[in-house]
């Protein structure tokens, strides 16, 4: 109606109201009926029932909550959804309310920084360095030293001498404090940048990549193998996840994050397997890490020998100049000394006061001498200068010491992906069968078109965004993801979230490294079928396979002739620098998808080839000359990377790494499974051939 009484005005209000979760009315019992007060027909009265009333959390409580893992207290405040409406956030859509909204709660619970110490000036590294035991046993030497030729000699004829005693101790000195304070700002400039990598958030129903120093209390964060967990937070969902909590809990073992028993997951741990989403609960100095991060002032090993070698070197020279100092001085007190004229230094009867000071300063300005005072010196002098021409390298140095440690580099054993190349990738082929489809979509049959979909949409840990229709489309995932999304997407006219909404997704194995391959099992919604899809890397895909599907959609039968016909494609494309992966799929039946449940296992075998795709990753500009470098400066290079032996040789080769006719005969290539059976002996004799 155009009017509103004051009852439904007060309805409508609770109902705009944010500060209730969820409303529902309730029919009244006969009892309550009676009590019911009856108003006039122009006012309604209406039963309301607020369920589940939201907990007001503080910041000490979502601090405690994760750091002491509270599982029972976690569920008084209904588990993660609760955390997560209590801090205003929707699990699926992220926080929604726009800059504002991250605004208010960076200003409620603070940011994602660290407090560190004020910026450290030049004059603080001078007096580090006058801390030194060594500088301070120089310059009490020298000090010494000056007191006693300015009482030999005078004034005037003292400080040339000494002076120069100063100046070898001040010298590295002023140039160690000039050094450790450049390298201090340039290294904190590094660190900046650093601890301002991109991490992946869902916000507004989007999943974007933001700063991690950008990250606030209540985001939705997307965590994936090799991940850093940018704060303290909660598991929301995810897939086999396990985290490496060594840093925090020096703990070599793998800890299992879960939902049910252990929802907990720390700030500054990495993500060792698997793949989810987590809530996040503290940032900043507020997280577990925060807490405890402090800054260190051990000692670096080469300040720890130097400081032994000049303490060793005093000791020494004391112990040598001690006893010469006694013999001096009962030479010269016996009379067994004599002048340049020949005449005894000592007389009881005609020597006088001063001349015995000065002979004394004279015999212990001798024994001082055996200070090492030009030590400091050299040693700073040739780590600046090395510093320096690793800064011109593009190398950052912050401590003096690591140069000696470089300087002794003999091997460098690299990843490939994203080190070697250019971590951009592409797929620029694409097998059905045994042909080479250049056509996309349109040649193919429409059958086999939705199963390579399901098997791309559904089995992946990347996404697909596009604003509105006619927009460009937006991929976050790996690189590899984004490659196949894209690919299936463009090529393929994939729409990712129709896909979605047809089928239910029942069970995920992640990617891992040692199978190399990740799996799904899905149910249709429309007719409850179960089928498995399974991506990874071509060869061991293939393994699985006993059939295939060409491009009219027939499947046919993988037999040895079949399987050889494919391995020579994979090949072929791996020779091309391509990484080669493949897809399989297999409806499972009914009675064997409660097997498969139980064990909570996917169906790994007879499955059937969807097809081959090749993705290439560029080498980077200017591998090619540095390892040419590193090679002529006799440090050799070992590349390490999980692809396909072929892809690997073609790109070692490449890069320079490997040399026209080195292969797997010659033993410069080796797969890793036949590493890890050499016996210790074995790989001692065969490791420089690699």
């Amino acid at each position: 109606p155009p009017t509103l009484s004051t009852s439904e005005k007060a309805w409508h209000s609770i109902f705009a109201s944010k500060k209730f979760s969820s409303l529902l009315t309730k029919s009244p019992t006969p009892k309550e009926e009676a009590k019911v007060v009856h108003r006039s027909p122009s006012h309604v009265s209406v039963n309301v029932m607020q369920e589940n009333p939201p907990h007001q959390i503080d910041q000490t409580t979502l601090i405690e909550l994760v750091k002491e893992k509270k599982l029972d207290r976690l569920q008084v405040f209904g588990g993660v959804n609760g955390v997560a409406s209590n801090l205003g956030t929707d699990t699926q859509v992220g926080i929604s309310g726009g800059a504002d909204d991250v605004a208010r709660l960076r200003n409620t619970f603070g940011s994602n920084t660290y407090n560190k110490p004020p910026t450290k000036g030049f004059f603080h590294f001078v007096i580090e360095a006058l801390k030194e035991p060594a500088v301070m046993i120089l310059l009490g030497c020298a000090a010494l030293s000056l007191g006693f030729k300015i009482k030999a000699h005078g004034h005037k004829d003292s400080w040339y001498e000494v002076g120069s005693n100063f100046a070898a101790v001040f010298l590295p000195i002023v140039v160690s404090a000039i050094s450790n304070y450049m390298q201090n700002r340039q290294f904190e400039e590094l660190s900046r940048a650093n601890n301002n990598s991109l991490v992946d958030v869902v916000r507004g129903g989007q999943r974007q990549q933001i700063p991690m120093l950008g990250v606030v209390v209540g985001d939705i964060v997307c965590l994936k193998m090799g991940d850093q967990v940018p704060a303290d937070g909660l598991f929301l969902d995810g897939h086999s996840l396990q985290v490496d909590e060594s840093s925090m809990t020096a703990e070599t073992q793998h800890t299992e994050v879960n939902s049910s028993q252990n929802p907990f997951l720390l700030s500054w741990t990495k993500v060792a397997y698997g793949d989810a989403r987590m809530l996040v609960t503290s940032v900043g100095m507020n997280t577990t890490w925060g807490q405890i991060s402090r800054e260190t002032n051990e000692q670096t090993p080469l300040q720890a020998r130097l400081n032994k070698l000049s303490s060793s070197i005093a000791k020494v020279g004391l112990a040598v100049a001690f006893p010469v100092l006694v013999v001096l001085l009962v030479r010269y007190f016996t009379g067994h000394t004599k002048d340049e004229k020949g005449n005894r230094e000592f007389s009881r009867s005609k020597t006088k006061t001063s001349d015995i000071i000065n002979a004394i300063a004279g015999i212990a300005t001798t024994a001082i001498t055996t200070a090492a005072e030009g030590l400091s010196l050299v040693v700073t002098l040739i780590l600046a200068y090395s510093v320096k021409k690793m800064v011109a390298d593009q190398a950052m140095v912050r401590k003096l010491s690591a140069c000696e440690t470089m300087g002794s580099t003999t091997t460098i054993c690299t990843d490939k992906t994203g080190t070697l190349t250019l971590n951009r990738m592409e797929v620029t082929k694409f097998w059905l069968g045994q042909e080479s489809m250049e056509e996309g979509a349109s040649s193919i049959s429409p059958f086999v078109v939705d199963l390579i979909h399901q098997g791309v949409a559904l089995n992946t840990t990347g996404s697909v965004y596009r604003a509105s229709p006619g927009t460009e489309y937006e991929f976050s995932g790996s690189p590899t993801e984004k490659a196949i999304l894209s690919w299936a997407v463009v090529e393929l006219n994939m729409d990712m979230e129709k896909t979605k909404k047809c089928y239910a997704v029942l069970q995920v194995e992640a990617f891992n490294s040692q199978k190399k391959r990740s799996g799904v099992l899905i149910g249709r919604n429309d007719d409850d079928t179960v089928h498995v899809h399974w991506k990874g890397a071509a060869e061991m895909i293939l393994a699985l396979c006993s059939s295939y599907y060409d491009a009219s959609g027939v499947e046919k039968d993988l037999d040895d002739d079949e399987r050889t016909k494919f391995e020579q494609i994979i090949q072929g494309m791996a020779a091309s620098s391509l990484r080669c992966i493949a897809f399989a799929h297999k409806q499972v039946p009914e009675g064997e998808y409660q097997n498969l449940k139980e064990q909570k296992k996917l169906k790994e075998d007879n499955l059937t080839l969807l097809g081959l795709v090749g993705i290439k990753d560029p080498c980077r500009p200017g591998v090619k000359k540095a390892v040419e470098d590193c090679q002529y400066a006799g440090v050799n290079i070992k590349m390490i990377t999980g692809d396909n032996v072929f892809t690997a040789r073609a790109i070692a080769t490449e890069c320079g790494i490997l040399k026209p006719g080195q292969d797997l005969s010659s033993g410069a290539v080796v797969e890793g499974e036949e590493f890890r059976n050499y016996t210790p002996q074995e790989r001692m004799e065969k490791v420089e051939k690699i």
